[in-house]
């Protein structure tokens, strides 16, 4: 089985590495070579571009930032889609809106490819540790198929339905995550602005029912000033656009997720896009706080 991999940044370069270790052989490709290096020799080719990546390879990954990366890939001038063999299958970990995905699963059934929407739940330390969830919106065979590879990568596997439920899945998950990270940022400000210290709003929050499991990992970062990402704020923004386009598309307000991804872009526009989604709590205590007017005696 010949293997293709798409998409080095901070997750994908993580899992390829792990699909090496248990002893498969890439194929890849990213726009900047550079990231692809690490992975290059023995177990590790670079293709020139999608297209000739996808002449080599009978099962295709792709993780890419956001649904115009994907379908630039799979059906740009050198996208991979036309170049794929019969019965080929192509598995996108990206995290992309549901109808993204039934979109790209009838694309690939027109050429006689089979498709997978696999996105990933967790961050760079499970990446690394092949410690990811993943949602599977797929038929029962082609899961059969990679799920050996995507056990190699991850530890457990939710086949939540057919093409478009695994972003289904991911698209819930992260509105959680980015609304749970908001409101507890908000929720730490009105806290210090009340006199309470950091040290104790952590202490006494974390791990009491108010207050959601992963935002324990977060407090090193929010302790140390030190926002490196290991999911970018920007894509947890991008991801909760996404979630508002699909519940458009279903009929379903969110009116908490709307206000919230607004926030997020309120924060990338104070500079923050490039660090992690916790760096919410930095400006929602920093740079959006403003002193109380004072009044006339």
């Amino acid at each position: 089985m010949k293997i293709g991999f798409i998409g080095l940044g901070i997750m994908g370069s993580r899992m390829a590495a792990n699909l090496q270790k248990n002893g498969y052989a890439l194929v890849v490709f990213n726009r900047t070579r550079a990231k692809a290096e690490p992975l290059l020799g023995p177990c590790g080719t670079f293709s020139d571009s999608p297209a000739k990546l996808g002449e080599q390879v009978d099962v295709l990954f792709t993780m890419l930032a956001h649904p115009d990366a994907v379908e630039q890939a799979a059906l740009g001038a050198d996208g991979f889609l036309d170049h794929l063999r019969p019965n080929a299958l192509w598995v996108d970990c990206s995290s992309v809106n549901p109808s993204f995905s039934k979109k790209m699963a009838a694309e690939a059934a027109r050429r006689e490819v089979h498709f997978v929407d696999a996105p990933v739940t967790g961050s760079a330390a499970p990446a690394a540790e092949a410690k990811l969830i993943f949602w599977v919106g797929a038929d029962i065979a082609d899961l059969e198929r990679i799920r050996p590879l995507l056990l190699c990568m991850g530890n457990k596997i939710v086949h939540t339905g057919g093409h478009g439920a695994g972003t289904s899945m991911k698209m819930v998950v992260n509105l959680l995550l980015g609304t749970g990270m908001a409101a507890f940022a908000e929720g730490m400000a009105l806290g210090e602005g009340l006199g309470i210290s950091r040290k104790m709003l952590f202490d006494s929050l974390l791990g009491t029912p108010t207050v959601a499991p992963f935002l324990a990992t977060k407090r090193e970062k929010i302790e140390s000033g030190n926002y490196e990402a290991e999911f970018p704020l920007r894509w947890m923004q991008k991801d909760m656009h996404l979630a508002s386009v699909s519940a458009y598309e279903s009929g379903v307000a969110m009116p908490l997720t709307n206000a919230a991804k607004e926030v997020y872009r309120l924060a990338m526009r104070e500079g923050h896009d490039t660090e992690d989604f916790s760096a919410i709590y930095e400006y929602l205590t920093t740079a959006y706080q403003k002193p109380p007017t004072p009044t006339n005696a």
